[in-house]
């Protein structure tokens, strides 16, 4: 006789329903969002339901697994009271939770709408962000990422766009670049999944220093810093011609680390006739190298252009704003050498990029936590099952 088998949710449900005063004051929990994924799959003959099985990826991937068969493994040994608070179903007649084999967690992830995945999780994300300080603004990146390893079936690399907040240094947003677009096109979709970006400082590298892109930012009520580049001639020739040397230096900051030394010097200047849109101030950033090992000095200067006043932010915010979009290339080093995914050959379906999005779930919700040493956060989560239930806010 085939077992009866409740569908995870409607325990999520009666949850709320005993408190529903505090439900109408508490922001969605991980369940709740992920329950806003359309499921993929057919209804006739489904033993687990589809957030009970993204909640287990996503628990499994907090400790550490890097492929699905890790995913599996992670599910088969976690403890009853575990699966019990992820929504495991129960057949009534033996009182087992069944766990889903690795090929049932890798054909749902593969058909999954990966879209609706990344807004679920960023939108939990989103919900649980720092606020800036007082003196601080709300600053995005914006930047793109292929994962090396992973291939669709035809052989093409997968690329995706993400967005990221400086403050707390969680993704909100990520989209798949199709084959037949870039990173540019897809711009304006990626942020069109963000609810507020009024008075938001958009920073990127120089492919979005776009026209276009620099109109749909003021539509949107935001601002941006963008780096100009030769893909900009015209405008990187005006900035070359700025009096540079009558402008006095307006901040100087200094670094140590990663066997180098290295110091900033930025002045800023407001040109009414620059030649993009909505263009307020010219920046000139010149960094200092020093390599220790080497001893070998470098000199690089970059131009960037802003929409935001003098009024609005002085030469040592912009600067703080600019070297903090590197925040984004941070998280990809993260998943590329903690979590292993350049290493990683995932071909089917969706399922490199869900693997993507729980990457991103997993750092963020460490980071939420306050914590440093992602590496050592995930050891010690894989020695305690209940660990990520926690940091999800599952418990």
């Amino acid at each position: 006789m085939p077992a009866v088998v409740s569908s995870p949710v409607p325990p999520v449900l009666d949850q709320l329903r005993d408190q529903p005063a505090a439900a109408e004051h508490e922001l969605p929990g991980l369940l709740a969002r992920l329950g806003e994924v359309p499921d993929p799959r057919k209804p006739r003959g489904l033993r687990h339901g589809l957030v009970y099985v993204l909640a287990l990826a996503a628990c499994a991937v907090l400790t550490g697994a890097t492929s699905l068969l890790a995913v599996s493994e992670w599910a088969a040994d976690a403890p009853r009271e575990v699966l019990d608070r992820i929504g495991a179903p129960r057949c009534p007649l033996t009182g087992i939770r069944p766990v889903p084999c690795e090929t049932t967690i890798r054909r749902t992830l593969a058909r999954l709408d990966a879209d609706a995945l990344d807004r679920a999780v960023g939108a939990w994300l989103a919900d649980r962000r720092a606020q800036p300080g007082p003196k601080s603004r709300r600053a995005v990146a914006v930047d793109g990422k292929s994962l090396r390893g992973a291939a669709r079936a035809a052989g093409r690399k997968i690329h995706l766009l993400a967005a990221l907040d400086h403050t707390s240094r969680l993704v909100l947003a990520q989209l798949d670049v199709g084959d037949k677009t870039n990173e540019i096109t897809c711009f304006q979709p990626l942020l069109d999944t963000l609810a507020d970006l009024a008075d938001t400082v958009v920073t990127s590298d120089a492919m979005h220093t776009q026209r276009e892109h620099a109109a749909y930012l003021a539509g949107r009520d935001s601002h941006y810093i963008v780096i100009v580049k030769g893909n900009q001639k015209k405008l990187r020739k005006q900035l070359k011609a700025l009096p540079w040397q009558q402008i006095p230096l307006q901040n100087r900051t200094r670094e140590n680390g990663h066997g180098r030394g290295e110091i900033r010097r930025i002045k800023v200047c407001t040109v009414n006739s620059l030649l993009f849109p909505g263009a307020r101030q010219a920046v000139q950033l010149k960094r200092r190298r020093l390599h220790r090992k080497s001893g070998k000095v470098s000199i690089k200067t970059v131009y960037a252009v802003t929409s935001l006043s003098a009024g609005q932010a002085t030469p040592a915010q912009l600067a703080s704003m600019i070297r903090s979009h590197w925040q984004i290339e941070a998280l990809h080093h993260v998943r590329d050498t903690t979590f292993a995914e350049d290493a990683s050959q995932l071909r089917t379906g969706n399922a490199p990029r869900t693997m993507a999005t729980w990457r991103n779930l997993a750092i963020g919700a460490l980071r939420l936590a306050g914590t440093q040493n992602i590496a050592a956060a995930l050891r010690a989560n894989s020695r305690d099952p209940k660990r990520p239930l926690a940091l999800l806010g599952l418990t």
